[in-house]
């Protein structure tokens, strides 16, 4: 093993994408992103990519993070186990050689609740380090599946993952509603609406609803995409994050402006945090950590 010097390569690797950070003393000098997400590669083929990312980034230690460290990655690290920070990341680092390692996740076992997040922990943790958000606070991470994190002292306390964005894709996909959900999302009337609704939590009847009103001439399908995504984020949020106060939200601006509609509709307020920003200072951090 090595510690990490002030000059490293850092990738994020995810299931479809992977993006790649060149940093120098604490700023990104390079950065590149593509489609190679750990989906699209054999597990004998990574020692090429790491090869091909040093030849054009440099020959400088390597810190992988995400899906990499996965059952479909490149190599299976183990969780920790929240309460977790920094220093429990460093220690659980999984060394392929000795400058090349992967981030674990972090896993969350209780005698009602069991949970786990393999990638978001950099971000998380990244985004209080940095000053983007509180050491104790909410955070919220949308996307296919949503997290909802308890930061306690500045490390990941408790969490929630919400299938949220993968149940938006799978209704747009498949079954009865998918032709009706064609349309973009937009933060419109029709998304507010939907948001409204979802504050009942009685989504399986609610979603039926969108037929009916098409059927009974009340809602066009222009519409309807936007309706069921508000009522999916707005039953999400109203789970999570009624009259709780703050929420830091990591996410792009357009699905954070849509979080972001659904916390105030609930009570709340929104700060949006970047995401990618988040991850750059978490990676950066832990580099620190590792001696």
């Amino acid at each position: 093993m090595t510690a990490f010097p002030g000059s490293f390569i850092a990738v994020d690797w995810g299931t479809t994408n992977r993006r790649v950070f060149r940093i120098e003393n604490g700023t990104v000098v390079a950065t590149s992103r593509d489609g190679q997400g750990v989906t699209s590669l054999a597990p004998d083929t990574y020692p090429a990519e790491i090869a091909a990312i040093r030849a054009r980034f440099g020959d400088l230690p390597i810190l992988l993070a995400g899906m990499v460290g996965s059952t479909i990655g490149w190599r299976e690290v183990p969780y920790v186990t929240a309460p977790a920070g920094f220093a429990a990341l460093a220690e659980g680092l999984g060394w392929i050689d000795a400058r090349t390692a992967i981030v674990p996740g972090v896993s969350l076992l209780t005698d009602s609740h069991a949970d786990v997040m393999r990638g978001e922990e950099v971000q998380l943790l990244g985004a209080v380090a940095a000053g983007m958000a509180p050491a104790d606070s909410l955070l919220c991470q949308p996307g296919t599946h949503c997290k909802w994190v308890r930061m306690a002292g500045g490390e990941i306390a408790d969490f929630t993952t919400a299938m949220t964005g993968e149940l938006f894709a799978l209704l747009r996909g498949h079954g009865l509603l998918a032709a009706q959900l064609t349309a973009d999302v937009t933060p419109g009337s029709a998304f507010r609406e939907g948001v409204e609704a979802g504050k009942a939590r009685d989504l399986a009847a609610s979603l039926f609803g969108i037929r009916a009103a098409k059927l009974l001439g009340r809602r066009d399908d222009t519409d309807a995409a936007s309706y069921a995504s508000g009522l999916l984020i707005g039953s999400d949020v109203a789970a999570r994050a009624g009259a709780s106060g703050d929420v830091h939200v990591l996410a792009d601006p357009a699905l954070g402006e849509l979080y972001a509609i659904a916390i105030a509709a609930n009570g709340g307020a929104a700060h949006i945090v970047d995401s990618h920003a988040a991850f750059v200072a978490g990676i950066i951090t832990l580099g620190q950590h590792i001696t």
